[in-house]
């Protein structure tokens, strides 16, 4: 089995208090802290709920909070938070 960053798809998402949870297809879950994702931390849990795996789960997509994550990406530690601290 391939564990590279570029295979890296979501199979499950979900949320506990603090935590974005993935769990790729690969076996391995993804634990990231809600803070390095504004909207997510901010929102429903209703609304957290209601997202969708796109491109076999390399993204997650949050369509009522007009978010949208790319797998690799968050393995890699590109969050939100690294989107709104970089100068323009």
């Amino acid at each position: 089995m391939d564990f590279s960053v570029n295979n890296a798809r979501a199979q499950k998402v979900w949320f506990d208090s603090e935590n974005l949870w993935i769990l790729l297809f690969d076996g391995r879950q993804l634990s990231i802290p809600l803070i390095f994702f504004p909207k997510l931390m901010n929102a429903d849990k209703e609304l957290l709920s209601e997202y969708e795996l796109s491109g076999n789960g390399i993204g997650i997509h949050w369509d009522n909070l007009d978010e949208d994550l790319y797998v690799p990406n968050v393995l890699l530690g590109i969050t939100d938070i690294n989107r709104m601290n970089k100068p323009a």
